[in-house]
């Protein structure tokens, strides 16, 4: 299968621009399947800029891309225009280092972190895992919202192994910072049982905020507020007082602010600003808002002279 010269035109500009490009399902502030937000977790827990595609609002290049690099599957990493690969061969050169080197970072720190796992919990896994085959270890990994997922798979040799009880725990370099200090225990209740997770670095929930003490908020000078509408809708009712604006561009600055910066996130009627206040969230920020209502609820409630639409 070939492509046509101007896909392969329009492919080649995106990477001319920008040095490290993620082709993906959604946004990177709301990705659009797990294999996605995989990659958007891994570079964002390395603090690295990048372009995200979004294939799902381009037919042509959702298509075009898996034969301009010759690769089936989405998302994509390219740095310096190179492809490096998929989810599963991200979260490898990240656990090798090699994928620190390939971005000019430096080598990743490999100190285990200390977790906990109660005596129940330890046997409980260990009678689950009887009868798995040689080689298959039980992985944890953590995501930028903090959700922790177990999954058994096969050892690859580069993750981090921290000793539990007599059972191994294989977690990636991402994640490993996220678990130090988690408490692993097995509980039985009427919902049945389970492995109950307290891990101590998860950021507060979001909060939501009325336009109402919004207002007083931004009256004392001690939010900011970030407005997550496509540029079409920001001019078609502009928000009046002094706001950030959430797209590619602004993202790195915006993820660089102190992590107890209190975050207001505005979209139409409070729907997608919930999901950018989660993607801030997981990325360590505390004092985080979704503005319930959005700017349409500003409208009414607070400023006729914002139009509505």
């Amino acid at each position: 299968m070939s492509i046509q010269p101007a896909l392969r035109e329009r492919i080649q500009i995106v990477l001319d621009a920008h040095r490290v490009v993620l082709f993906m399902k959604g946004q990177p502030n709301a990705p659009q399947c797990g294999f996605s937000a995989k990659a958007v977790g891994i570079l964002s827990g390395l603090g690295v800029p990048f372009h995200g595609v979004d294939v799902l609002a381009d037919a042509e290049i959702r298509d075009g891309i898996k034969v301009f690099g010759n690769w089936p599957t989405i998302p994509q990493l390219y740095i310096a225009g190179e492809l490096v690969g998929g989810s599963d061969i991200i979260e490898q050169l990240v656990n090798s280092g090699e994928l620190h080197a390939l971005l000019g970072l430096p080598a990743p720190d490999r100190s285990l972190p200390s977790i906990r796992m109660s005596e129940t919990a330890a046997t409980a896994i260990g009678n689950a895992m009887a009868d798995v085959p040689a080689g298959t270890g039980l992985h944890l990994s953590i995501d930028a919202a903090f959700n922790a997922q177990f999954a058994l798979k096969e050892i690859s040799g580069n993750a981090l192994v921290v000793p539990l009880r007599g059972l191994n725990l294989y977690i990636d370099v991402i994640s490993a910072p996220r678990a130090n200090g988690m408490e692993i225990d097995w509980v039985e209740d009427v919902r049945g049982a389970g492995l109950a997770i307290r891990n101590p670095n998860a950021p507060a929930p979001v909060q939501a905020l009325g336009v109402s003490a919004l207002g007083e908020r931004i009256a004392a000078g001690d939010i900011t507020v970030i407005d997550v509408r496509p540029s079409a809708d920001r001019v078609l009712a502009p928000f009046p007082p002094a706001h950030q604006v959430l797209d590619e561009r602004s993202l790195p600055t915006l993820a660089a602010l102190p992590k107890d910066t209190a975050l207001a996130f505005l979209c139409h009627h409070g729907n997608s600003s919930r999901q950018a206040a989660e993607h801030f969230r997981g990325l360590g920020f505390h004092n985080v808002y979704n503005i319930e209502g959005g700017i349409d609820a500003w409208a009414q409630q607070i400023d006729p002279g914002v139009p509505r639409y």
